[in-house]
């Protein structure tokens, strides 16, 4: 079965992303594809759930559904607590982006889509959305490390009733791991995020999206800077133009090509007016993930995390446990490492072409001994490295 493609649309408020979204998924229904639109507020556009399914996802209901699903597993885990019905729930901070997470998940499981479209609003939210896979997955790591599951998954195994706290668990674990096993945000080939950008300020937010992205495993699919003026005249309407396109010609210094879109005399009120606009993202060629894996440099191992317009001393690298963690554009994510740099230390890092779209922070390993085989290194060092699994 085909893996349905997502298009993440995102930007600064106010950029137009929630309009470009909307343009994208008229085009693509259009184009006959079966289209979903994804996104957090209403279209506003009066006949674009004639061609295209929208799904407006409000946490609060959400979160609601959730708990109504999973309640019974919650109160087995917790059996010395009172648990709230679903309709007095305080819901947290990041509820909405796990509630988009959640309708995602569902929507690339329905063999009657195509594509989404997903409109999560301003890039923060875009951001942190993208990063919660992979966070979920860390603090699932270490609620629920492998022991305690086998050790969970033996006594769910024991008569009924004595399964207690750990079968609890054991169960709110499978089912969290079910919903980020349907969802594959990191990944480039199944989604492209695409940036729209207002002319003011629009380099620097480049730049800042891009590291984040980067820190995430994602890179930027096509930019747009839309809300342009049109042709006019007078010197205000001069001086207003001339300021815009110096804007572009920086961001296009950074990342070509780039889109323009016009500012609109009034919002787009039907799916006409949307394509009007010509503002719909355009198809990008799939290209499918590229793990970073280890390779070999005299005696040791170097590890490359693409960070893009990253600057030196915008860096933090830590190692923990059988992780790298890595801090850059305000975001943090753990990377798993793999067999071989497990059985490493972190030696160093650099950052090769600082400040550029090809920036990459090249992490250095040295085996360590107290974790190799007597004599394997040696052999590694006549032979070449040992082979390596899949990395960050």
């Amino acid at each position: 079965m085909r893996a349905v493609q997502v298009l993440l649309v995102t930007g600064p408020g106010g950029a137009g992303s929630s309009t470009v979204a909307a343009a994208t998924a008229a085009r693509l229904a259009e184009a006959g594809s079966r289209c979903v639109l994804l996104t957090g507020q209403p279209a506003g556009i009066t006949d674009l759930t004639d061609r295209v399914t929208v799904d407006v996802v409000a946490p609060q209901p959400a979160l609601e559904e959730l708990w109504d699903r999973h309640v019974g597993q919650l109160a087995d885990a917790l059996p010395l607590l009172t648990v709230p019905p679903a309709s007095s729930v305080v819901p947290l901070p990041g509820v909405a982006e796990f509630a988009l997470l959640t309708a995602l998940a569902g929507h690339l499981r329905d063999r009657d889509t195509d594509v989404v479209v997903l409109d999560p609003g301003p890039t923060a939210t875009a951001t942190a959305l993208l990063g919660l896979p992979g966070a979920l997955r860390w603090w699932l790591a270490q609620a629920a490390p492998t022991r305690l599951r086998v050790l969970a998954t033996l006594r769910a195994a024991a008569p009924p009733g004595r399964g207690g706290v750990t079968a609890g668990l054991l169960a709110g674990a499978a089912a969290t791991e079910e919903l980020l096993d349907a969802v594959a945000l990191a990944d480039p080939a199944r989604t492209a995020v695409h940036l729209v950008l207002r002319p003011d300020a629009a380099a620097e937010h480049l730049r800042h999206a891009a590291t984040a992205l980067g820190v995430h495993g994602q890179r930027i699919a096509s930019v747009t800077v839309s809300r342009l003026l049109p042709g006019g005249s007078g010197e205000w309407w001069q001086q207003r133009a001339a300021v815009q396109e110096q804007a572009v010609r920086s961001v296009r210094a950074l990342l070509d090509p780039v889109r323009e879109v016009a500012e609109a005399a009034v919002p787009p009120a039907s799916v006409a007016d949307l394509l009007a606009l010509g503002a719909a993202v355009p198809e990008t060629a799939v290209q499918p993930l590229t793990r970073a894996m280890p390779r070999r440099v005299g005696g040791e191992w170097l590890l490359d995390v693409p960070l893009p317009f990253t600057r030196r001393g915008e860096v933090e690298l830590t190692r923990w446990a059988d992780d790298l963690v890595v801090t850059a554009g305000g975001v943090r994510r753990s990377l798993a490492l793999d067999a071989l740099l497990r059985r490493c230390t972190v030696s160093g890092g650099a950052l090769t072409d600082p400040g550029t779209a090809r920036a990459v922070l090249e992490v250095r390993f040295v085996p360590d001994p107290d974790q190799w085989p007597a004599g394997l290194l040696a052999a590694g060092a006549t032979a070449g490295a040992p082979a390596a699994g899949g990395g960050a």
